[in-house]
């Protein structure tokens, strides 16, 4: 039995109390929080690296996962605290875009951003932990920056002038990647642009701008083979708009440098390995992909939170679990399915998400709503002047009481006082009524006011609404032009054919000898025969009475030179006694004539009310009264125009619209007739634009012979046995119309 001296053992007590100490200062370490002081990446051999450096060294790799869309890398470190903020890291070595550090129920959770997915590999170095991500398949680990385009800014600039200047120029260029470059030409520095979307379109404003009149055109750009279809330019109020159409996918951006502003619409180049967008309406958020098994709720919206970098509150009554696997499919259509697998609801205040189920929202909905409508029924009332510049005060009135009339009625007997009062008595059937039930409204036509007493909340809600309805109404100026093309045509050819026998006359023997004895003469008809031969009872020998045809040429009807005399030419042919005669006459007439007379009404109206102008005369015509007697009455043959423009959004006019062109027509024996010309149609028209209304054509040829049967059928001397008329008339009538928005410098001018 060996036994230790005094001094041995005093030593080896010493020995054994210190190994005691430094044993349990190893487990009190062992058992405090770690603590995440740095993390740092560098690109090595086309590889990533991220370095982690803790207060301690880890006992084990941390758990993690990766998410293909977006491409990121998840891990997470129980018991671990962070030194760093949120985001940790913003980097542009090749692979890695930034990292993030969560911290949430006593672990850290450590995003790395990356452009493409890829693996990664975890090793510890004492108190550091590497993690090394392999180079993406596609090769764009070198990227030094996404190449996500930036979206235009809505609004650039705030107008500065206090008068409006116009445009200088508005041009249109191809750039050389086939992107189309739109460049207006600005007065100053100063002029405030405003830019949007609407639908496909594009629109720009200038504010407080005028554009000249060679610049309100719309460019057809469609053949220089860029996403450009058509640029159109037009004055809209006191600034100008731009409407630039482009076709199929593109992407935009937008510029002002000093006194020009530059506006690109590039190509959207299509990308085979890039998915589409998720296949719910408005689902636009990135991209992911989850494969969880029996995953706590909280725990899953916790996944979102971190990944979308909204405020998230869960209600105490989100329980249960969830099996899911979704793949590329958009975070906000993931959310959405799983609140709807359990039965949860959402509302969203700015970036703070709150969720809940669906029956415990609506219950505090309903309570917040119940306590807003005690708080107006006991909230005391206000009164507020409004003074309306544009509209009537009863019309006020009348939209926010809903009735139909602003002025109150009263009784015969009772004096109408200058203030008619609208209260919630008055129109307790309305439905449209924008006053509380509490509120009154009061109308003084003199001043064009309004006085309304309600609560302070709907004294907002008017004030507001009374800023929008109170504005100026466009107007428009229409110029239409109506013409009508008269074309006349007329030709007439005609002979007279006759003989006469003077010997009788002469104290000679008429008529020629024949055989026997026997003479013969001949002429035109029976009393001619009678006066050549001085037969018992007849007269004197005329001319008329001797043609054997009498076909001359006639003046043209309904024609320009209508009543003109045709040319004629007559021969004769007579023997050496000068008393047996061929007479032969032919005349011909040709007509032409064409005519055109152009009517210009204008007129300017307000949107949405109707126009009327006309001119011409008035026709007095008798006409029979219920008494038996005749009155005088008058018929109107004017040229009128009636039309009701509507200005469009998009800076259209859509238009109502009845031209009447009447003239006064051929006498009849109730008194003239009249011509109508009537055009009655809707049409759309861009701002300055001309449109064809409408047009009638009328023609009428006629032709006619008048002839001597057998005898007007030999060729060519059949001519002096007939008469030949031609007649061509071509009636047009074509209505042009030209809608133009009036702005104030119009006016001006």
């Amino acid at each position: 039995m060996m036994s230790l001296r005094p001094e041995r053992a005093s030593v080896a007590r010493c020995l054994a109390g210190a190994a005691l100490l430094w044993g349990l200062a190893a487990s009190c370490a062992a058992h405090a929080a770690n603590v995440l002081q740095s993390l740092n990446a560098s690109s090595q051999s086309g590889q990533v690296v991220v370095d982690l450096k803790f207060a301690q060294p880890l006992s084990a790799p941390p758990a993690g996962f990766t998410i293909d869309r977006p491409a990121t890398v998840v891990l997470d470190f129980p018991g671990v605290s962070s030194d760093l903020g949120m985001h940790a890291l913003k980097s542009s070595e090749g692979n890695l875009r930034s990292a993030d550090v969560v911290q949430a129920q006593g672990r850290s959770r450590v995003v790395l951003n990356l452009r493409e997915s890829t693996t990664y590999t975890t090793s510890i170095h004492g108190n550091e932990l590497r993690v090394t991500m392999a180079a993406p398949a596609n090769g764009l680990a070198n990227a030094s920056a996404s190449t996500t385009p930036v979206s235009a800014p809505v609004h650039f600039a705030q107008s500065l002038n206090s008068q409006q200047l116009a445009l200088r120029t508005v041009e249109f260029h191809r750039a050389g990647d086939g992107s189309g470059r739109i460049v207006v030409g600005l007065p100053n520095n100063q002029v405030g642009v405003d830019i949007r979307q609407q639908g496909q379109n594009i629109v720009v404003d200038f504010l407080n701008t005028t554009l000249p009149a060679e610049l309100r055109r719309r460019m057809e750009v469609g053949d220089f083979a860029t996403p450009v279809k058509s640029v159109t330019t037009f004055q809209m109020g006191d600034n100008v708009r731009m409407v630039v159409q482009p076709t199929g996918a593109y992407q935009q951006s937008a510029y002002q440098a000093d006194n020009q502003f530059v506006l690109e619409v590039h190509p959207e180049v299509p990308k085979p390995n890039q998915l589409v967008a998720g296949n719910g309406p408005g689902y636009h958020g990135q991209k992911l992909s989850l494969n969880f098994q029996n995953i706590d709720v909280r725990s899953l919206l916790q996944v979102f939170a971190d990944f979308t970098g909204l405020n998230v509150v869960v209600s105490d009554s989100v329980t249960g679990n969830l099996t899911l696997r979704l793949k590329d499919v958009p975070w906000d259509q993931a959310l959405h399915i799983i609140l709807q697998a359990k039965g949860l609801g959402e509302r969203k205040d700015g970036n703070v998400l709150w969720i809940a189920p669906r029956q415990e929202i609506l219950a505090r909905e309903r309570s917040e709503l119940e306590a807003a409508k005690s708080v107006q029924a006991l909230e005391p009332l206000k009164t507020e002047t409004f003074q309306l510049n544009y509209q009537k005060a009863a019309s006020v009135v009348a939209l926010l009481t809903g009735a139909t009339s602003g002025v109150q009625q009263t009784s015969p007997n009772t004096v109408p006082v200058p203030y008619p009062v609208l209260s919630n008595a008055s129109s307790s059937s309305n439905t449209s009524r924008i006053l509380s039930p509490r509120g009154t409204v009061i109308a003084d036509p003199r001043t064009n006011q309004i006085f309304v007493t309600d609560v302070p909340s709907k004294l907002t809600e008017i004030a507001n609404f009374i800023h929008k309805i109170d504005k100026p109404v466009r107007q428009v100026l229409i110029e239409a032009r109506v013409v009508e093309a008269t074309d006349q045509f007329g030709r007439s050819l005609g002979a007279k054919l006759g003989y006469t026998d003077a010997a009788a006359a002469q104290g000679g023997v008429p008529g020629l000898n024949l055989v026997g004895g026997t003479n013969v003469t001949a002429t035109g008809d029976y009393l001619g025969v009678a006066n050549q031969t001085n037969q018992p009872g007849s007269s004197g020998a005329t001319l008329t009475d001797s043609q054997f045809v009498n076909l001359p040429a006639t003046t043209i009807a309904n024609a320009v030179l209508a009543g003109a005399n045709p040319g004629t030419l007559a021969i004769s042919l007579f023997n050496a006694g000068a008393n047996r005669f061929i007479n032969l006459e032919l005349s011909a007439l040709e007509a032409d004539g064409k005519g055109k007379v152009i009517s210009a009404p204008r007129v300017i109206t307000a949107d949405m009310q109707e126009a009327h102008i006309e001119q011409g005369t008035e026709i007095p015509y008798q006409q029979a009264t219920s008494s038996g007697a005749t009155a005088v009455s008058f018929a109107k043959a004017v040229l009128s125009l009636d039309v009701t423009p509507q200005i469009t959004p998009d800076g259209n006019i859509i238009m109502n619209v009845a031209v009447h062109k009447d003239s006064v027509g051929q006498n009849t024996n109730n008194g003239p007739a009249i011509n109508t010309n009537t055009v009655t149609t809707q049409v759309q028209v861009e701002n300055g634009g001309t449109v064809v209304l409408g047009g009638i054509y009328s023609s009428t040829e006629t032709e006619q012979t008048d002839k001597v049967p057998l005898l007007g059928d030999i060729p060519v001397l059949g001519y002096l046995f007939k008469t030949n008329s031609k007649s061509l008339q071509k009636d047009e009538l074509m209505v042009f119309l030209t809608p133009r928005i009036v702005t104030g410098a119009d006016l001006t001018r």
